[in-house]
């Protein structure tokens, strides 16, 4: 997970190597986000695309909005996804996130890359992009239980992953209600919260 320069090209090969589960964790956040429904959605760092093409097959009426630091990348998910209902837009998690209200917002191995008020801010912001009754779900390395459970390789200072419980919380604490764990492995964990509808 170290390298802050992604190849595109060898991305996903490397991802299935450092993650075994990597095509596992991608159909659980899709898991993570049926019995809504979706109409938009936002991807928060959007890497080559093989997410977006996951979240496009299971909601084949959405249009998705993505964004990833890297413009190399961007290119892999454009290329990835021609043809789709896609528009990709260079942004980092730090930043404003894109204008409008979304059925649903996702994101799978970014998050983990913010530290702990880093992802409390993000989720209060995603909490403000949903629209009432809207799903955030989030697929991402986390700090196990056991330390023993802790098999991906981290870099220090780049690498960031929260405990669940704390994840749990600042989602909470954003105003997103059931937050909880829909799927869970070892270090890897599917997050959901819904937006409370209005009323």
């Amino acid at each position: 997970m170290g390298e802050h320069t992604w190849d595109p090209e060898g991305y996903d090969e490397l991802m299935r190597a450092e993650i075994p589960d990597y095509p596992l964790l991608q159909a659980e956040l899709v898991a993570a986000t049926e019995g809504i429904e979706v109409a938009s959605v936002l991807e928060l760092g959007t890497g080559t695309g093989q997410t977006a093409r996951r979240l496009l097959d299971a909601h084949p009426e959405a249009h998705l909005v993505g964004i990833d630091a890297s413009e190399a990348m961007l290119m892999a998910a454009r290329s990835a996804l021609l043809g789709r209902p896609a528009s990709l837009l260079p942004g980092r998690l730090e930043e404003p996130l894109p204008a409008g209200r979304f059925d649903l917002v996702v994101s799978a191995l970014a998050v983990h890359h913010l530290d702990g008020p880093g992802k409390a801010g993000l989720f209060a912001r995603v909490a403000c992009a949903l629209r009432p009754g809207g799903r955030f779900a989030l697929a991402d390395v986390v700090v196990p239980d056991d330390p023993a459970d802790a098999r991906i390789p981290l870099e220090p200072g780049y690498d960031l992953p929260s405990t669940v419980a704390e994840q749990l919380g600042w989602l909470r604490a954003a105003g997103l209600a059931d937050a909880r764990v829909t799927w869970r492995r070892g270090d890897l964990a599917v997050l959901a919260a819904d937006r409370p509808p209005e009323g």
